[in-house]
């Protein structure tokens, strides 16, 4: 039998419309909720897919299409410069390369931004795919819109996006949905032909009864809630009810971190609203000195000079600006909390408050402390001015091979630094996971992605407290494997520090979250106690310090570029670091080892990527002839496929062809614009194919048809008889 093929009349341009305003509804809350951005270019091909199967474009034409604008999209969304100059395809490919591992390990959170958007068109790809086959083919959107009022409504609930509108909205778009389809399924069942008059017999009551039922539903009276907030019901439940007892604290920001584990109770304590433009970690002060129970800083340990100043921060987080790309931000924060210090971003550069106060950073741990006058004050109201980071991927897996950081530096000891009674297995375990990788940054992420594949837990409730001759990191690491940030983010560095990469343990703020939206589209987050947080930084040579999570459930806001990095193609030499920013400048003047193996993927990306770059234009001509023909051999195929199809079947004598020919030709004659009306039975179409050719030969098919329909099997022989009737009618149908 046929599959429904769409018509191009005004009811099915609704319904598609309807569709794609319903789907409108799963990404609304996006932009609100999550770092998703530019929700425009996501609704735009969302549009181009169901327009697309409106307009009944071929599925390789649309999927071309489709295919291009995804592509052009994601160049928009994080390339620069020209689309056709093709220099950033490279780029593009080694990213993909990057995401694979991760993809089919399940470690989500690796995942880069690019990728993670290139999956988000395909979701859409599919969605799109499914809302025509519920619409035109099934008739039946029920399920569909069900699941649109769940997800919205468990939004409204456990988030803060308010879905009052989105409701009432949903609610219109699915009864006026499923009171057109059931009307176009009537219509189907008893084979009716579509007619405007009963159109609108049907559709004004319909509009009336819905219009009807918002009204009242908007003005009627609301009952209180019979029932209780579930929320704060389902939070405490997985808190696991809350236990009591010795030892139990508040989580939030604390000094004293020479002793850590235990269980800690959430605290709601507001701590500081920020108006920010993208979300990001908040930092407070780093740690360096591990004693086997908790950190300390090493001020604590001997004499350190605080540096004072009044509104530029004197904090290098960034050494080299050819492997970091920053894009300047600015944010403001409003503290509710009495604590004398400044809660900043990574690549803090302004402090804007006002001219009374004056800030002194702690050299050792980054801790701004805000005076006002000669007393620590807390500053009420202040705006930073940042720089976000992207990092060159590339720049930091060749960081430590561009600087000598000998064992014994005087920096490398302090930010290695682990203590002498730490059990073995930590160090064997270090070595065990990043086993085959080279650089620093390959062994820092599987660090980081260690946690998240081998079982451990986020707790806050059932977390060991190491006894006298415990390490907190090997507890946690080998006995309990379960625990909060501390627990997680101190194991890491202590892991990196045992393998000789240098890290340290930052303490401070998540982005907390999310309220509304703000003047000049800057979104209001509000910080509490429980978004208390601790995450580790690793030290790259000639980047910076760079951060990483690997706390279960939390991901890195830190952005990685997966490119090519090179320096000036001009530069024979490894520039020496400026000296305010190198650590014991030991450079080392070693040639790089030359490759042992013959093949290299990077010497032939680099080869195709110079061939590209060099003939862009008549690779560009070239693809843009190749396009014109393969539409223009599309548009013509009426005059050459009756030829292809009748040499193809002409050879063949297999019985079982002739259900599959009897469909083409149907195809074929509705191309030629013999078009079978809705609910024209095949014998009907038959005489009518037949009055147009003044033949028989259609019904003389058709019969042969209806006969292994019914019947369930072929006659012998039914191919040889039906060929020659088939083969005249295909030639006919040549435009």
């Amino acid at each position: 039998m046929t599959s429904r093929k769409a018509p191009k009349d005004l009811s099915n341009f609704l319904l598609y419309a309807f569709g794609f305003m319903l789907l409108w509804e799963w990404i609304r809350p996006l932009e609100e909720l999550t770092d998703t951005a530019n929700i425009w270019v996501f609704l735009v091909f969302i549009s181009i897919s169901l327009l697309s199967a409106y307009l009944g474009i071929s599925i390789i034409l649309s999927g071309l299409i489709k295919c291009a604008f995804i592509l052009y999209a994601l160049h928009y969304l994080f390339y620069e410069g020209a689309f056709f100059q093709l220099s950033w395809v490279t780029q593009f490919i080694s990213d993909f390369q990057e995401n694979i591992g991760p993809l089919s390990e399940r470690d989500w959170p690796s995942l880069s931004n690019l990728f993670r958007s290139f999956l988000f068109f395909v979701l859409l790809w599919i969605m799109t795919y499914l809302i025509q086959y519920w619409l035109i083919i099934r008739r039946q959107i029920f399920i569909f819109f069900f699941m649109t009022i769940i997800y919205i409504t468990v939004l409204d609930t456990f988030t803060p996006y308010e879905a009052d509108v989105a409701i009432v909205r949903t609610v219109i778009l699915g009864l006026t949905i499923m009171g057109m389809l059931t009307f176009y399924r009537h219509l189907d069942q008893e084979a009716v032909r579509k007619e405007p008059s009963s159109s609108r017999k049907w559709m004004a009551p319909l509009a009336g009864m819905i219009a009807l039922s918002v009204c009242v539903g908007l003005a009627a009276p609301k009952a209180e809630p019979i029932w209780p907030d579930p929320v704060p019901y389902l939070k405490a439940y997985g808190k696991g009810g809350g236990a009591e007892g010795g030892g139990i604290q508040k989580i939030g920001y604390g000094t004293d971190d020479t002793r850590l584990g235990g269980p800690f109770i959430s605290d709601n304590q507001l701590v500081f609203r920020a108006e920010v433009e993208s979300r990001h970690y908040w930092k407070v002060e780093a740690k360096d000195y591990y004693t086997g129970k908790g950190w300390i800083a090493s001020e604590l340990m001997g004499e350190d000079v605080p540096i004072f100043f009044t509104k530029s921060v004197p904090i290098s987080s960034f050494i080299d600006g050819n492997g970091v790309e920053m894009v300047e931000e600015s944010s403001k924060v409003f503290s509710y909390m009495n604590y004398p210090h400044i809660v900043y971003p990574l690549g803090i550069k302004d402090i804007e408050a006002s001219p009374l106060y004056t800030y002194e950073l702690e050299k050792e741990t980054e801790k701004i402390i805000s005076f006002e006058g000669n007393k620590p004050a807390a500053v009420a109201e202040y705006s930073l001015v940042y720089e976000i980071p992207k990092y060159s991927v590339t720049a930091l897996r060749s960081a430590e091979s561009n600087v000598n950081l000998a064992p014994d530096n005087e920096f490398m000891r302090r930010y290695t630094q682990i203590p002498e009674e730490l059990p073995s297995r930590v160090r064997e375990l270090a070595i065990q996971i990043t086993e085959g990788k080279n650089s620093w940054f390959e062994k820092a992420r599987e660090l980081e992605a260690y946690f998240r594949k081998n079982g451990y837990v986020y707790d806050q409730e059932n977390v060991a407290i190491p006894g006298a001759a415990d390490d907190y990191v090997d507890q946690f690491l080998f006995d309990t494997k379960r625990g909060y940030c501390d627990n997680f983010s101190t194991s890491m560095a202590i892991m990196a520090r045992s393998i000789g990469i240098p890290a340290r343990w930052v303490k401070g703020y998540t982005e907390g979250e999310y309220k509304k939206l703000g003047e000049s589209s800057r979104r209001i987050f509000e910080v509490t106690n429980n978004n208390a947080h601790s995450w580790v930084e690793i030290y790259f040579p000639n980047t910076g310090w760079v951060p990483f999570e690997p706390t279960q459930g939390f991901t890195n806001n830190v952005q990685f570029n997966y490119d090519v990095y090179t320096r000036n193609n001009n530069q024979t030499e490894i520039e020496e670091p400026k000296k305010e920013d190198r650590i014991e400048p030991e450079v080392s003047k070693e040639k790089p080892k030359q490759a042992s193996s013959s093949f290299s993927f990077k010497k032939i990306m680099n080869t195709i990527k110079t061939s590209v770059m060099k003939n862009w234009k008549w690779i560009s001509l070239a693809t843009f002839i190749i396009a014109v023909l393969i539409i223009a051999v599309y548009h013509k195929r009426g005059r050459w496929l009756p030829y292809y199809l009748a040499w193809r079947f002409r050879r063949t004598k297999k019985d079982e062809n002739f259900p599959k020919t009897y469909l083409i030709l149907l195809r074929e004659l509705d191309r030629y614009g013999l078009k079978r009306k809705e609910g024209q039975t095949l014998r009907d179409y038959a005489n009518y194919v037949d009055q147009f050719f003044s033949s028989k030969e259609m019904s003389s098919l058709t019969l042969l048809y209806e006969q292994f329909i019914y019947r369930g099997d072929l006659k012998e022989g039914s191919w040889e008889e039906a060929k020659e009737l088939w083969e005249n009618l295909i030639i006919k149908t040549i435009a």
